[in-house]
């Protein structure tokens, strides 16, 4: 295999600036109802990019679980990798690859704990497993064996099995507070629909066409 080989041209859509809403936050709730409408697997996954305080970049999948105009909400091990970075450096960026839709929609942002209470909330509508695997997970450790965390498991589940699972200490939530927006479409050639929202300081958002 040529991996120089594999390429798709995109033409599935266009993006033209009478097309954008003039607020970042309305044209993803379009963008977001058109993914989740569309048939792929998490459209509400999203990329989470942090930087340790060495400098180093780390990437991964989180999934987006609340969003308004305050910013993007996901929910973690505080004691997590992702964590630790963000309390170095709250500066991240956030990446939707919506590929079904020749779409993506990239955010940076300022990362901030959110309230306890809104933790709470969102974790009692978790499945009875997904509790119990925070509480078993030691995320981003090193565990020598799966089996240490099956048992962790069955522990738990052994331990609240007579009620409700209470929130960990040591689980809770961010709020991705936006700084600016990239919605970008794939067009034929390469040549792509690139579109960058940036606030004026006034409550209202500059919009600028980006080169692909």
């Amino acid at each position: 295999m040529n991996i120089g080989d594999l390429r798709q041209d995109y033409t599935r859509d266009e993006l033209h600036r009478r097309d954008l809403k003039p607020d970042p936050f309305e044209q993803f709730e379009v963008w977001f109802k058109e993914a989740c409408t569309s048939g792929m697997i998490e459209p509400n996954a999203m990329s989470l990019a942090t930087v340790d305080a060495a400098g180093r970049p780390s990437l991964r999948t989180v999934l987006l679980k609340k969003w308004d105009a305050a910013g993007f909400v996901f929910f973690t091990n505080l004691e997590s990798r992702k964590s630790r970075q963000m309390a170095d450096n709250p500066n991240v960026s956030l990446l939707f690859p919506w590929l079904l839709l020749q779409r993506q929609v990239a955010i940076n942002g300022t990362a901030e704990r959110i309230p306890t209470a809104e933790v709470v909330a969102y974790f009692v509508t978790r499945p009875f497993g997904s509790q119990l695997a925070a509480w078993a997970s030691p995320q981003s450790r090193v565990i020598s064996t799966r089996s240490l965390l099956e048992a962790k498991w069955e522990e738990m589940k052994r331990k609240f099995r007579e009620g409700q699972v209470p929130l960990p200490s040591f689980w809770g939530g961010y709020r991705v507070r936006p700084v600016d927006f990239e919605f970008w479409q794939g067009r034929s050639s390469r040549l792509h629909d690139r579109f960058l929202y940036t606030p004026k300081g006034d409550g209202t958002w500059q919009l600028d066409r980006l080169a692909p």
